[in-house]
């Protein structure tokens, strides 16, 4: 029988490489840490939230190289090399709020905030390859996020808004 203090019962532990939010990182982690859990509990980036733990509710979305990933069921060690956003890249280089971000907060579609950062991140990365949608284009890209709180209609309302902010910065 191995104890805590046995070192044949510690895990090995593997070097990881990221870049987060723009910033390197390196971190030693055990092969089966998640990256959610990385980026939580090593980093400190508690903005991404850990809802189902299955890849179901979307409240851990983050940015792979800007893609939108469901970092519970991506392990660090995977992820190693790559350029990762979280919500809190998503503010802008002044850390003002970005367009997402504001368009949430003009739509009031904001309640309890726990899907918020999956939402912020999955609508960013939506944004930079559909810059015009519908309303019905919107609900199809947040389809996979879950929120207990809002009904979806602001929400909706928060993706047309932040293309329609988007638009008017890049006009000026």
């Amino acid at each position: 029988m191995t104890t805590a203090s046995d070192p044949a019962s510690a895990e090995a532990l593997h070097d990881v490489t990221l870049t987060v939010n723009g910033v390197f990182q390196q971190l030693r982690v055990p092969a089966r840490r998640l990256l959610s859990d990385a980026l939580r509990h090593d980093l400190r980036l508690t903005g991404t939230h850990v809802g189902c733990e299955h890849g179901v509710c979307g409240a851990c979305t983050v940015l792979i190289e800007g893609r939108p990933t469901r970092s519970c069921l991506v392990f660090a060690v995977s992820a190693d090399g790559a350029s990762i956003t979280t919500v809190e890249g998503c503010l802008e280089p002044d850390g003002t709020l970005g367009d997402v971000q504001q368009a949430f907060q003009d739509c009031h579609a904001l309640q309890c905030g726990f899907c918020t950062p999956g939402f912020i991140t999955t609508i960013t990365a939506y944004l930079e390859d559909h810059p015009n949608p519908t309303e019905d284009e919107a609900r199809e890209a947040i389809g996979g996020n879950l929120c207990r709180c809002t009904g979806y209609q602001n929400i909706v309302a928060a993706v047309v808004r932040a293309a329609e902010i988007r638009r008017e910065r890049t006009a000026t």
